[in-house]
C-alpha cells in the first residue's frame, strides 16, 4: 500500500509546462530519489505535494486524503513535513526558536520539549550552538537545523529538496549519515537530489527525470549500475 501517490500530475508556469503527466509512489518506510538534471522539474514536484504551486491535473494522494484540495498550511498537520532547497531557516532567530517553529502544529509543551531533546540527540552541534542566531551557522549547520526543524513536527513523511547543495564534501556525507538514520528510525523520505551517486547509495528505489517526464525508475542499486545513468548522472 502506498503512502504518497502521484498519478497524472502535470504543472505549468503560466503557457509553459513544468510536469507533464507523472505518475508515481511511495511505500511506507522507503527512501525514494527523484534524480535529474538542473530544471528536470524535482524542485517543483516537491512543491505541487506540499501545496506551494497548484497543479493543472492529476491528483496527489497522501494517507487516503487528496492533497490538490487541502491548503499549504493545513498539509503539515497530515503528517508531511518539507525541508526546502537553499534550507530556509529564520535567520534572525536563534537555533532553539527555529526547532521551536517547526513545532507549530503540536501543543503539549512537554512533547515538544522531549522531541528538542531527540533532535539535539540526532544533531549534537545544534545543542552546542541553541542560543547562536541561525544566520551565523555554516552552510552544513544550517542544513541540519532546517532538517531538525522538519522534524519537529513529527512527519510520517519528510521532503528533502538537495539536501547537499553548496556543502562541503566532509557535511555532504555527514548529511547522507542523517537521512539514513532518520529512515532507519521509521520515517518515509522523498529525496530530490542533484548529488545522484549518493542519493542513490541510500536510496531503496529511484526516478530519473528529464524536462518534466519520468524516462527510467526502477531499483536504486540496479539504476546505479545503469550504463545512461552513469554517462548522464554518475559522471562515468
Amino acid at each position: 500500500m502506498a503512502m504518497l501517490t502521484i498519478k497524472d500530475l502535470e504543472v505549468y508556469y503560466g503557457i509553459i509546462q513544468a510536469i507533464k503527466g507523472i505518475s508515481f509512489e511511495v511505500k511506507e518506510g522507503e527512501v525514494i530519489a527523484l534524480i535529474g538534471a538542473n530544471g528536470a522539474g524535482k524542485t517543483t514536484i516537491l512543491h505541487t505535494i506540499t501545496g506551494l504551486i497548484a497543479a493543472k491535473s492529476g491528483s496527489i494522494q497522501f494517507e487516503g486524503n487528496d492533497l490538490t484540495k487541502i491548503p499549504a498550511h493545513s498539509i503539515v498537520s497530515l503528517g508531511m513535513a518539507h525541508v526546502p532547497e537553499g534550507r530556509r531557516i529564520f535567520a534572525e532567530l536563534t537555533v532553539l526558536e527555529n526547532l521551536k517553529m517547526g513545532a507549530y502544529t503540536r501543543k503539549d509543551k512537554k512533547e515538544i520539549e522531549d522531541t528538542i531533546e531527540k533532535v539535539y540527540k540526532r544533531f549534537p552541534r545544534l545543542n552546542e550552538r541553541k542560543n547562536q542566531i541561525a544566520g551565523t551557522l555554516s552552510g552544513g549547520e544550517q542544513q541540519m537545523l532546517a532538517m531538525g526543524r522538519a522534524l519537529m513536527s513529527h512527519p510520517r513523511i519528510i521532503l528533502m529538496d538537495e539536501p547537499s547543495m553548496g556543502l562541503s564534501p566532509l557535511f555532504v556525507s555527514e548529511i547522507f549519515d542523517i537521512i539514513k538514520e532518520i529512515s532507519e528510525s521509521g520515517t518515509t523520505v522523498l529525496l530530490v537530489e542533484q548529488n545522484a551517486k549518493k542519493a542513490l547509495s541510500i536510496a531503496n528505489r529511484a526516478y530519473v527525470l528529464e524536462t518534466g517526464k519520468i524516462v527510467l525508475e526502477g531499483d536504486a542499486k540496479e539504476l546505479m549500475n545503469n550504463d545512461s545513468v552513469k554517462k548522464a548522472y554518475l559522471g562515468e
